[in-house]
């Protein structure tokens, strides 16, 4: 009887299946943003490693991009209060167009700090994208469904993931990187003139990046939106439930936490694994150039996009909890068999995670707002928030790197999945009325 209930259980609700289909295209323009900007990892190790910048410090990129969500996701929940979800999605396009406009003097001034600044803001554009599309798409239907939806608007997020990392390898990663030691050898004016000339790869990209953006916030701008506010119980109960603090929920804040967790993991190995593939240091498996590296993430991306196709084909007939769960462990045995492993099979271990990643944001993000009524925008603000995981363990994973191994920094990934695997089979419960009452 359960099993039936699902199958008959409405993707959207009447009237919301367009608003559905536009919004999800939004979904392609962070996924396809996000991942280029992680491209800009190896190219920033190229413009300043004759300036001795670390691994670790490369991953300043990603820290700078995902600090965005830390910083912004409250003010832009603030923000959809005020102006609702169309008027946050318009201006979260527009503030990525002035991100990406930075990009052209940072290039220019070969300024690490102006590549960074540029980076922020185009993350606080997606931070506010990401705080306003996420809900939405969870609550233009039944809640039970709302997985299934994540999962479908992820899609498309994986198939703008999927092309960033060919634009990044054909675009930006196009200029020959000489030795380092080499260069620092030459005079300022050489070393600068060869600093230039790897920024100047950026430059293009991102000017057509800002113009389309505009183009995209004008037409929604345009576009008819349903305007919709979460359900709201009647009563005392409702009063209760908005006085009471969001940490009360054990499965909100566990899935904040299994957000942290998954944003860094993921991010985190797609900027690792082209280093890894490449680098000849630090137990690198020296495989691949950095370009060939680089457009070979593009089936990590690609496998994510598979898998949340099929994971809304799957949430049909299993439930989110145990099918994360699943993929969490799986993912987690996957990083084992690529650092006990060499060669391509350690490359296609790590590739083949991406599938595995596929249904874990949506899941997570779906199991922690559950039942949460009046609270869900706070709960989705405390969700979103956490994805500031991208900041912080693709730089553990780097400062790992530096004093160990490729193969020691793969730990921490493992340790990621398995915590979302534990989530995803007990962690995500939510609270029984007796629970939230003691924790009041």
């Amino acid at each position: 009887m359960a099993t039936e209930t699902r199958h008959r259980t409405r993707l959207a609700s009447p009237g919301f299946f367009f608003p559905f289909i536009a919004v999800t295209a939004l979904f392609f323009i962070f996924g396809f943003v996000t991942n280029l900007n992680m491209g800009l990892v190896p190219d920033l190790k190229k413009i300043f490693e004759i300036q001795k910048l670390a691994t670790w410090q490369a991953m300043l990129a990603n820290f700078a991009f995902f600090t965005a969500f830390f910083v912004f996701s409250t003010p832009a929940s603030r923000l959809i209060e005020a102006i609702g979800y169309k008027g946050t999605i318009v201006v979260s396009l527009f503030v990525q167009v002035v991100g990406a406009l930075m990009f052209l003097p940072a290039a220019k001034m070969v300024s690490f700090p102006l590549f960074l600044a540029a980076i922020f803001v185009v993350g606080a554009g997606v931070t506010a994208l990401q705080t306003a599309a996420n809900p939405y798409v969870a609550i233009l239907g039944p809640e039970d469904s709302a997985p299934v939806r994540l999962n479908l608007a992820q899609a498309a997020n994986s198939l703008g993931g999927t092309i960033a990392p060919w634009i990044a390898g054909t675009f930006i990663l196009t200029s020959e990187a000489l030795d380092p030691a080499q260069v620092a050898k030459e005079s300022a004016a050489v070393q600068h003139a060869y600093q230039v000339a790897i920024a100047n790869t950026v430059r293009i990209p991102y000017l057509i990046i800002a113009i389309g953006l505009v183009i995209l916030g004008i037409a929604v701008a345009f576009t008819r939106l349903p305007h919709i506010e979460a359900k709201h119980h009647e009563g005392a109960q409702a009063g209760a439930a908005q006085n009471r603090s969001i940490w009360a929920y054990r499965h909100t804040v566990l899935g904040a936490l299994g957000i942290f967790l998954y944003v860094g993991v993921e991010v985190g190995l797609a900027t690792t694994m082209v280093l890894y593939f490449s680098d000849s240091l630090h137990g690198g498996l020296h495989v691949l150039a950095v370009a060939e590296a680089q457009k070979l993430v593009l089936f990590y991306w690609l496998g994510a996009l598979v898998g949340r196709l099929l994971g809304s084909w799957m949430l049909t007939m299993i439930k989110a909890g145990k099918l994360l769960g699943v993929f969490g462990v799986i993912a987690a045995a996957l990083v084992v068999v690529s650092t006990l492993s060499s060669g391509y099979v350690a490359i296609a271990a790590l590739i083949l995670a991406g599938f595995f990643n596929s249904i874990m944001f949506p899941n997570i993000f779906a199991l922690g707002i559950a039942g949460l009524g009046p609270m869900t925008s706070r709960g989705s603000g405390l969700i979103m928030t956490a994805i500031v995981g991208g900041a912080l363990i693709p730089v553990a994973i780097g400062w790992v790197v530096d004093r160990v191994s490729y193969q020691w920094a793969l730990v921490i990934p493992m340790i990621c999945y398995i915590y979302i695997a534990w989530y995803g089979m007990w962690g995500s419960k939510p609270a029984t009325k007796e629970q939230l009452r003691a924790a009041s």
